[in-house]
């Protein structure tokens, strides 16, 4: 059964309407629905494609036809398809029925659709702002309307933000952040305690919110690519692969075979660099320093290799529309190659020095459990739900040139901070082996890009399986070739809830292992 089946019988089965908008240049499905049928229709796709909700968002259409456009996008890996219930929202009636309630996954980004737009979940479980804290943000401002102007006649601060109060005898509270001793980001974590086991924990973002949407518009896709790459500094290429992606299928543009391989080499040296130093931290959250400080010379090789290959350690300025600015020889394949083969035997040095110190596997197992259930209401994405027994990776669901070298993706089961581990060890040995294998089909000459893209009038889904998870970003080009909206969806965004969810039931000092094994970004998050 193919995709506009499946639609077919989900119709027949529901009583729900699909109206094919057709939206120019996009190669995935839009759905139009009414009002009246948006959750029922949600929450189909979401059982019947057996898919959370990995984007939703909002567009502001109401110069041209006086509306909101609502996206609600799922993932049907089984049909290699990404599916879109479209609803348009009158402007003089900013409000839609919330789905938070039935599929959770929607929940975070109701909130944001409320904060940025105006427009209003109504039945939401949950309606307090994201990222433009209560404390200092306006009231009546939603800086993603096209006719938000800074500063401009918008009312006072609203307040305070509502954290949830737990309460009981002997419960106490820890609070920590959002400044931390060291240089990561800043977030504050709410800690309630009943004795030395935490009884929930309850984050807030938003510290290092920027503006990136606001800032795409009115950029070309050249000029968009040096922002995307600069979204999240730890992902450089995910993000400027995700927006090309989407910019080149807005052109209808192919890509040549050495393009495709090389951006994968790109990519999967991308993941190598940030697991293994992930697999040294979790070493160093637990005191065993020295499988920390390996680790940082193997990443360190791999950053000096970036650099001698690409001219940038983090690949910044090598991913463009239609291909890659850096191409790579046969000469320098086989560099690359033989540059793998001496990680690895480090690699396994590393392994050995971890999986035979009982205190450090003691440690780790059991520690930071995130089931399956409660992964998949979140939404989690990337090495965390795969750790947690969830078969997902767009690697396998979207092959593309991944299927030819027989991909293997990662699963464990136990949802633990050992299980997050092993997912790291085994992607980033994947990750080697893929490497090679795509070194080894380059060859000297051929085009290593398409060429000049000249953007298409339309909007595309870019998405790449970045080191975290899903890099996801849906762009629309307008008919002066710049972009009139982007949004973006890191796989930080719904897996901080994860780490809220694993903590409970662990002990306060366990706290950074928990966080490490999940190690997620807070500029991703916060854009």
């Amino acid at each position: 059964m193919d995709i506009k089946n499946k639609l077919n019988e989900i119709e027949k089965n529901s009583g729900v309407k699909f109206r094919d908008l057709a939206e120019r240049g996009s190669r995935e499905l839009c759905l139009g629905v009414t009002a009246e049928d948006f959750l029922k229709a949600c929450l189909c796709l979401h059982k019947e494609l057996d898919s959370p909700v990995r984007i939703f968002f909002a567009e502001d259409d109401t110069v041209s036809r006086g509306v909101y456009r609502l996206y609600c996008g799922f993932e049907a890996a089984k049909y290699g398809q990404w599916v879109f219930a479209c609803l348009d929202v009158p402007k003089e009636k900013p409000v839609f029925p919330s789905l938070a309630r039935e599929i959770f996954s929607a929940s975070l980004f109701e909130r944001e659709i409320y904060e940025m737009f105006g427009l209003e979940p109504v039945g939401s479980p949950d309606a307090r702002r994201l990222r433009l804290h209560d404390e200092v943000w306006p009231a009546g401002a939603y800086p993603l309307r096209k006719d938000f102007v800074a500063g401009a006649g918008r009312g006072k601060a609203s307040g305070r933000y509502a954290f949830k109060k737990i309460e009981g005898e002997g419960v106490f509270e820890v609070a920590v952040g959002p400044v931390h001793a060291g240089i990561i980001g800043p977030g504050h974590f709410r800690f309630s305690a009943a004795g030395e086991p935490v009884i929930n924990l309850e984050l807030r973002l938003g510290f290092t919110h920027r503006g990136v949407e606001k800032l795409f518009e009115g950029k070309t896709p050249a000029e968009g690519t040096r922002l995307a790459e600069r979204v999240s500094g730890d992902s450089v290429f995910a993000h400027s692969l995700a927006f090309c992606d989407a910019v080149e299928k807005t052109a209808q543009v192919e890509l040549p075979e050495k393009a495709l391989y090389e951006r994968v080499i790109f990519l999967e040296l991308e993941r190598m660099h940030n697991h293994v130093i992930d697999i040294g931290t979790i070493a160093l959250d637990v005191g065993y320093s020295f499988p920390h400080a390996y680790a940082q010379v193997m990443k360190e090789y791999l950053l000096a290799l970036n650099e001698e290959l690409t001219g940038s350690r983090y690949l910044k300025g090598v991913c463009v529309p239609g291909g890659v600015s850096v191409d790579l020889t046969a000469q320098a394949a086989a560099r690359l190659s033989g540059s793998v083969d001496a990680v690895m035997k480090d690699f396994a040095e590393l392994k050995k020095m971890l999986y035979t110190n009982s205190s450090f596997m003691d440690r780790v197992e059991t520690t930071g459990v995130l089931g399956r259930k409660i992964a998949l209401d979140l939404g989690v994405t990337g090495p965390a739900a795969r750790a947690s027994g969830i078969d997902r990776d767009l690697r396998k669901d979207f092959p593309g040139v991944y299927a030819a070298a027989g991909f293997r993706a990662a699963k464990e089961t136990a949802g633990d901070a050992l299980a997050r581990l092993n997912i790291r060890v085994a992607e980033f040995e994947e990750s080697a082996r893929l490497v090679k294998y795509f070194s080894a089909l380059l060859k000297d000459g051929g085009p290593r890009s398409a060429g000049p893209v000249e953007p298409g009038e339309g909007s595309a889904l870019g998405f790449c399986e970045g080191w975290r998870g899903p890099v996801l970003y849906r762009v629309r080009i307008g008919a002066r070739g710049v972009i009139e909206r982007c949004k973006i969806v890191d796989p930080s965004f719904n897996n901080w809830q994860g780490l809220a969810f694993a903590v409970p039931g662990n002990i306060i000092p366990d706290f950074p292992l928990c966080n490490k094994s999940f190690n997620l970004s807070y500029s991703g998050g916060d854009l």
